[in-house]
């Protein structure tokens, strides 16, 4: 996928960059996304341990999100006069104090006070990420290079975490994703320090406006999450409604994960070759099928089937969405970063949406064939954007050939 040039103002390098650059990618992109990927553990172990309620738990869920979101709303605005390193410092502290300090509570309120920090910290994390990949050649290659960092660590941590949850509660496992956090933070050091755009007015890109092909992108991106993540912060209790042990089902989140690794492994080296259109409609119709399948299958192995086949896709959607984003974005990576707001934003109410109609409901089966409508619904937004950059990617290399 060949991503065009933002406003010439921003400083691009020449490729995703040294191993030590990838290596700070993923650290940070793990970073960011420890919440979105672990808090189905929490939300199983508070359950377990205090009797919250589904609807609790969904409003617990969405403020992180809505934390989250909110960060990186505010951040977006002025994202390419920031440092990426400096804003993971920033978030790496705030989400290690609030995951302490949740590790000694008790009740509900301080616990829902302590996701308004870990979310603001992870979206501050992810502007981070975005900022850094929106500094090179190929942005999507180097998310794509992250995420299959990210992965791997993801896969021990899936296997590691409930273990830790069996033997020391959610207390313990509050108090793992800290440690966790406070590890990926330092790796994150090796991010630029330096912003993209040092000597740029913030009040310029606070006021540019947003063009249709913007808004086309936001609005697949906000259609597909809702629709695929809105059962995640429950996908323990999903499997726990068919006999899955939180044990079992952290190994069937590490086989995911690392299936989603590889992935993203091969869509960093093709990335540049492949059409984005029918590469993307692929993804999100697979995605869209798993979806349905998670909450409707009724034996283990089936789950964890449709478990790979959900991150598998969901890991290529992203990316390729990410850099429809870079493609048509002006202002050095302020669409990237309101992008995965939107992602947030939509996630935060659709877990609210779940917890309530789980509770209505007694148990999750509907949420699923609803997500895959809302993302077949998002693959056909997208789809006149991205053959349209596939058209003119083809013309701009015909022209380079005729120009040879």
């Amino acid at each position: 996928m060949t991503v065009s040039s933002p406003a010439t103002s921003v400083t691009r390098g020449t490729g995703p960059g040294p191993v030590s650059f990838i290596l700070g990618v993923g650290a940070a992109t793990a970073a960011a996304h420890l919440g979105n990927n672990f808090t189905t553990y929490l939300i199983g172990g508070l359950m377990d341990r205090f009797g919250f309620t589904p609807v609790q738990m969904g409003a617990w869920s969405m403020t992180e999100t809505m934390s989250y979101a909110a960060a990186m709303f505010l951040v977006a605005p002025r994202i390419a006069t920031l440092s990426p390193r400096l804003l993971m410092i920033v978030a790496g502290v705030l989400v290690v104090t609030a995951q302490l300090g949740s590790a000694a509570l008790v009740s509900f309120a301080p616990l829902l006070f302590g996701r308004i920090m870990t979310g603001f910290g992870f979206g501050l994390a992810n502007s981070a990420l975005n900022l850094a990949a929106g500094l090179q050649e190929h942005p999507a290659r180097v998310i794509s290079a992250g995420i299959a960092v990210q992965t791997v660590i993801f896969a021990l941590i899936n296997l590691g975490l409930p273990v830790v949850g069996a033997h020391f509660g959610v207390s313990g496992m509050f108090a793992a994703l800290a440690g966790l956090s406070t590890v990926f933070t330092l790796a994150a050091a090796w991010l630029p320090a330096e912003s993209g755009n040092p000597g740029k007015d913030a009040g310029g890109l606070t006021s540019a406006g947003l063009g249709a092909d913007e808004w086309r992108v936001l609005a697949s991106m906000a259609l597909f999450t809702f629709g695929s993540l809105a059962i995640w912060p429950f996908m323990e209790r999903a499997a726990h409604a068919i006999n899955i042990s939180a044990v079992t089902f952290g190994r069937y989140q590490s086989a995911a994960t690392i299936v989603s690794a590889l992935g993203n492994i091969i869509l960093a080296a093709t990335a540049a070759r492949l059409r984005l259109s029918w590469t993307f409609a692929l993804a999100v119709f697979i995605c869209a099928g798993a979806c349905a399948a998670l909450t409707t299958v009724s034996s283990g192995s089936a789950f964890g089937w449709a478990l790979i086949l959900f991150n598998s896709s969901w890991f290529i959607c992203y990316p390729l969405l990410l850099g429809i984003a870079y493609s048509v974005d002006e202002s050095g990576g302020r669409l990237a970063v309101l992008s995965s707001a939107v992602w947030l934003l939509m996630m935060s109410l659709g877990s609210l949406a779940t917890g309530v109609l789980a509770q209505a409901l007694g148990g999750y089966r509907m949420v699923g064939p609803l997500g895959m409508v809302f993302c077949v619904i998002s693959g056909a937004t997208i789809w006149p954007l991205a053959r349209r950059l596939d058209v003119g990617k083809r013309l701009a290399r015909m022209a380079d050939n005729a120009a040879a």
